[in-house]
């Protein structure tokens, strides 16, 4: 009877406890609630404010490179002062975050320090604008290359001919040298092709001229050249350098490359490749097998 009476004593007092902390329980469950709807709310909040400083920005006539950055910059700004405010409303400290900051500063600042690299990158791409969205760009160290389509805080995008996305960290961008073939509005086109020693030189050199004026490419009011660049090994190296734009440079240089093979074999122009001429002479075992180069 006694241990009967000790537990319904102790069983009132778990269900005393019980009540009690219920309270503390339904409020800590209230501020869940609050803090998933102020998320909710607030995260479209931010999706419009960056919509709105891209519009604003566009209409300003704003590079898309700053655009994408600033947006991305300002929704990260934002989210985290999000993050801290509802901190804040489970009763975290102000100073608190702010000293567990600063105590976490150098851990955090070692376990991130290619992020830091990459956003450090990132702000050095916005200020000096070595290329901007739009460019085709060559990054030498990794041998990667594309048009540039998007440009965040921590990474620059690529576009390849083939349709790839190559997603590059800002800090190894601004680390190794980058080739921006886009920059300027034209370009050189330069392109080599070799003769037979037999074949007529001036009349190759005049074929290659006659091209050039021809195509629709080719600025008439640029310099064009044509000449000898090398007597080499297996025949004449002819070289054509001339001015197109930008945009016109690759399928320039297809065109007249196909156009010069065609012409040449027209107009009897030799194009020579390496061979070898074997000769056996009979009698003379000691030269068996001796092979001379010849044209």
């Amino acid at each position: 009877m006694t241990g009967i009476l000790a537990k319904s004593i102790n069983l009132e007092k778990i269900w005393n406890h019980i009540s009690a902390q219920i309270p503390a329980v339904e409020a800590f469950a209230w501020k869940v609630i609050l803090a998933i709807v102020i998320y909710f709310i607030a995260s479209k909040v931010i999706v419009k404010i960056c919509a709105l400083i891209r519009a604003a920005m566009n209409k300003a006539g704003a590079d898309t490179g700053v655009i994408q950055f600033l947006t991305s910059f300002v929704k990260t700004a934002l989210y985290f002062l999000l993050i801290v405010s509802i901190a804040v409303r489970f009763g975290i400290k102000e100073s608190s975050i702010a000293a567990l900051l600063a105590s976490g500063g150098v851990a955090i600042g070692l376990a991130l320090q290619g992020g830091l690299s990459n956003l450090a990158g990132g702000v050095i791409i916005m200020l000096l604008r070595p290329f901007t969205v739009g460019d085709y760009i060559i990054e030498n160290t990794n041998s990667q290359e594309g048009t540039v389509v998007k440009i965040d805080l921590f990474y620059t995008t690529l576009s390849t001919v083939d349709n790839r996305r190559i997603t590059i960290p800002n800090g190894n961008i601004t680390n190794s040298s980058i080739v921006n073939v886009t920059s300027q509005d034209k370009r050189k086109l330069e392109i080599k092709v070799m003769i037979g020693y037999q074949s007529d030189l001036k009349k190759a050199k005049g074929i290659l001229e006659t091209l050039l004026h021809a195509d629709p490419a080719i600025m008439s009011e640029q310099e064009m050249l044509v000449f000898v660049d090398e007597l080499a090994d297996d025949g004449v190296i002819l070289g054509l350098r001339a001015w197109v734009k930008t945009e016109d440079y690759w399928p320039a240089k297809w065109r007249l490359n196909e156009e010069i093979k065609l012409t040449f074999d027209e107009e009897d122009i030799d194009i020579p490749y390496p061979q070898l001429d074997v000769h056996i002479k009979s009698g003379l075992p000691e030269t068996f097998g001796r092979e001379e180069r010849s044209l």
